[in-house]
């Protein structure tokens, strides 16, 4: 307590040194007023109060200065000082603003507010021109909050956060500051070099604030959250919102500011609510205090998130820019609930940048030297924001604690108590953990492992884990893991094991050896998992999974070898054995059904097999090309960022070789393209496209055809593009020519959030088609409807799709029920 005490004593007194003019800024009523903005009237020096209402403005030099208060809801205020003793303490009580609709008149039943906003409209491309490129200092700090926080989650300890709740599982888990200078160019050029950050409790912490991801500009038809929310002033705004003015009010420069209250023509739709002010004449936006919810962004913990920009007027591009943000949100799920903000402030604008060709490239983001080593008197220094009493406290709180929790006697001890077997750990798995060396030993728990087969009967699965985490943000690793399964019904047992080793965090070189004996599907795209089919057999007497036994080794390596380009190379040799039932075992019997045997091409013969046992050797070469793949340089690692404008490519050579049997050596040339492309407020695309030849493959071994992620459970498991709905899983495989195209379009709410009560559910309409065609069967199509982002309140966990398919003429259709967590 003594320590905690000094450290905020030094801080706070550090704040005086370096904070020149400081003071606190409250309303009539003597209420703190967080968020104001005060710069100095040039625009040289700016800063905002903090939650509490103080503020600090960093000017070091003598002089005469007029000092510019600004908020929303408030008037505007000027003060002229005559600086020379430092530091200099001014307070400010800020009067409310007064608006008045005298002079406004409604016409032809129609509120003035629409007139405004259709002249704002129709200059909001060219207003958004005049930010087509600038230069800026950025500083962002970010905080969450969290209220009731379990003391376990499925039997496991949560702890507390990294210090960060109290003895009423409260507190902040997640306090962050940024300085840097950001570089922006229309269309997307964007460039951001962070000079310090800190994150509190992690001396070695980079924050996640970043100065793109905080950028949301209302000038543009939609602003990503997610989804596509639309903006009051898009284009087709008039379609979503209705608009009252609620009243003027003039700015310090005489100018009439109209405050337009604005409200979703449907509640469903992906909206805000709330006020943006606009500038009369210009038709420029002056401030905006706008909410949105997680329902409309689909994120439905999300209670709320509310937008508060303010703008000043700048000479030098005769436009109001913006000169802050905060960005409050609540969640609450599960009766865990909390809250947070992140802030962001923008200073120093230059509007006329020299660019060139080279001023911008794939690299986005980029920390200076020792940018997390920056200390609490340099933080004193630059920070434009001052910390709250309750930040303050937690920076210190935390870093005494991390000091404490590094040490290798806390460690030891901590290990030493969660170490400890216990009765859970039997369904969840036990772990060992030595965290002062960065090791981990698992054992996944036995009785999760169990499912059922009709080759294999009842069988466990056990996977033994042993991880050696290095570098110094343990982002590199290397891993021994071993599989050891037994079923009861083949009485055989199966042992396999795998080394992995990451390298770096850069260009993350990979590799892995491993060996053993498994029991593999025989398509190994896996398109059903041993749990679904657990629920199959066991319920439905429908034994979809087909297995073969496959003794192996091999060893894969792989690495990005330049920017946007990874590629991956195997090198393995393979015995296969194939397998049949073992048992009829049923649990519930169906008197119009019976398992099939487990050749999937003669799915009656139960005493045939789908091949001869052979082995094998393999080699797999894959590029995966990324274009116009950006990314972000961290001291610890590079962090790529896919370019939604361009698609993603993977190109594939497999051979086999040296198979024990001639016939079964073989070529497989493949290519498969993929893209989500955002459209707007219409909703998501996304499609993949994928094909391939065989060479000397006419009498290869089943296993090494080209299978389709087919279904045949009614059920579907996350993203739909690049499986079939209805397809039998085997009937379609080849060793010729293939193609397959998937398409799926999301509206999110564009189609129906226009209709009348079916917008209150928030569903979203899904159309999807699928295509495959092989050299030896007619083309196979399926398409579907579906809904969406279906359930109640905050527990939306499911989909229902109709879906139509057609081969040779023959038409089916049916419902798949698709879960999503």
């Amino acid at each position: 307590m003594l320590r905690k005490l000094l450290g905020l004593i030094l801080l706070l007194a550090v704040s005086q040194v370096y904070s020149q003019i400081t003071g606190v800024v409250k309303d009539e009523k003597g209420n703190p007023l967080p968020y104001v903005n005060i710069y100095t009237e040039t625009g040289s020096k700016g800063t905002t109060t903090n939650e509490e209402g103080i503020y600090e403005l960093k000017i070091s030099e003598s002089g005469t200065y007029t000092l510019v208060y600004q908020f929303l809801g408030y008037k505007t205020q000027k003060k002229k000082i005559d600086a020379e003793n430092f530091p200099i303490e001014l307070n400010i009580t800020l009067k409310s603003e007064s608006t008045s609709l005298d002079e406004v008149s409604v016409v032809g039943g129609e509120d003035p507010a629409y007139a405004i906003i259709r002249n704002t409209i129709k200059l909001r491309e060219i207003n958004a021109e005049k930010l087509e490129s600038f230069t800026a200092d950025f500083y962002s700090r970010g905080l969450w909050r969290i209220k009731n926080a379990p003391e376990k989650i499925l039997g496991q300890d949560v702890g507390d956060l990294g210090g960060g709740l109290d003895s009423t599982r409260s507190g902040i888990v997640y306090l962050s500051e940024t300085i840097s200078t950001i570089a922006y160019q229309k269309p997307d050029d964007f460039k951001e070099k962070i000079i310090a950050s800190k994150v509190s409790g992690d001396d070695n912490g980079f924050s996640l604030n970043s100065a793109q991801e905080a950028y949301f500009s209302f000038y543009e038809n939609t602003l990503e959250i997610n989804s596509e929310i639309i903006s009051p002033i898009a284009e087709y705004a008039f379609n979503y919102y209705r608009y009252k003015l609620e009243g003027t009010f003039f700015d310090d420069r005489g100018n009439m500011i109209n405050k337009i209250l604005v409200t979703p023509k449907r509640t469903g739709d992906r909206v805000f609510s709330g006020y943006i002010y606009i500038v009369e004449d210009l038709w420029q936006i002056y401030g905006v205090e706008l909410t949105t919810t997680g329902i409309a962004i689909q994120v439905p913990p999300i209670e709320e998130i509310v937008f508060r920009q303010n703008y000043k007027y700048s000479e030098e591009n005769d436009l109001y820019i913006q000169i802050s943000q905060s960005v409050d949100f609540s969640f609450k799920i599960f009766g865990i609930g909390g809250n947070g903000r992140f802030t962001a402030v923008y200073s120093n604008y230059d509007f006329s940048p020299d660019f060139n060709r080279n001023s911008f490239g794939r690299e986005i983001l980029s920390f200076a030297e020792q940018a997390n080593k920056k200390d609490s008197l340099y933080w004193q220094e630059v920070r434009p924001v001052p910390l709250t009493t309750e930040e303050i406290e937690d920076y210190i709180r935390k870093d005494s604690i991390q000091e404490i929790r590094s040490t290798k006697t806390y460690k030891d001890s901590v290990d030493s108590v969660e170490n400890k077997f216990g009765l859970t750990d039997i369904f969840f798995g036990y772990t060992y953990r030595n965290s002062w060396k960065n090791q981990t030993f698992s054992i996944s728990p036995p009785i999760a492992g169990v499912t059922f087969n009709t080759v294999q009967g009842w069988n466990t699965n056990v996977g033994i884990n042993y991880t050696k985490r290095t570098g110094e943000d343990e982002e590199n690793y290397w891993r021994l893991y071993s599989n050891l399964s037994y079923g009861l019904s083949d009485e055989r047992f199966r042992i396999n094991g795998r080394f992995e080793k990451k390298f770096n965090n850069y260009s993350k070189p990979y590799l892995r050896i491993e060996g053993g004996v498994s029991a593999e599907q025989i398509n190994n795209r896996e398109p059903i998992s041993p749990l679904l089919n657990n629920a199959t057999t066991i319920f439905f007497e429908r034994n979809y999974l087909k297995l073969y036994e496959k003794s192996f080794a091999g060893v894969a390596y792989g690495q990005e070898v330049v920017n946007g380009l990874r590629l991956f190379n195997e090198v393995s040799w393979e015995n296969r054995q194939a397998l049949i039932n073992n048992t009829d075992h049923v649990i519930i019997n169906w008197d119009d059904r019976t398992y099939t045997s487990n050749n999937p091409q003669e799915p009656d013969n139960f005493g045939s097999i789908p091949f001869e046992e052979h082995s094998l050797f393999k080699v797999n070469f894959i590029a995966d090309i990324s274009f116009g793949q950006k990314f972000m340089s961290y001291p610890n690692g590079k962090y790529n960022i896919d370019n939604p404008k361009y698609p993603n490519l993977t190109l594939g050579w497999e051979k086999g070789f040296g198979g024990s049997k001639k016939e079964y050596n073989f070529d497989q040339f493949k290519a498969e393209v993929s893209q989500t492309l955002k459209l707007g407020n219409k909703g998501d695309f996304e499609y993949l496209i994928n094909g391939g030849i065989f060479a000397n493959a006419e009498d290869i071994s089943l296993v090494d055809y080209r299978h389709f992620n087919g279904n045949q459970t009614r059920i579907g498991f996350g993203s739909y593009v690049g499986k079939f709905n209805l397809m039998p899983y085997y009937n379609f495989s080849t060793n010729d020519i293939y193609a397959e195209f998937h398409a799926e379009h999301d509206f999110q709410g564009w189609a129906l959030g226009k209709l009348p009560l079916i917008n209150k559910l928030n569903f979203n309409l899904v159309l999807g088609a699928h295509l495959l065609t092989t050299a030896e069967r007619n083309p196979y199509t399926e398409y579907s409807v579906g809904l969406d982002n279906i359930g109640f309140g905050k527990y939306r966990f499911l989909r229902l799709d109709y879906v139509v398919s057609e081969i040779n003429g023959q038409r089916n259709g049916a419902f798949i029920f698709g879960l999503k967590f």
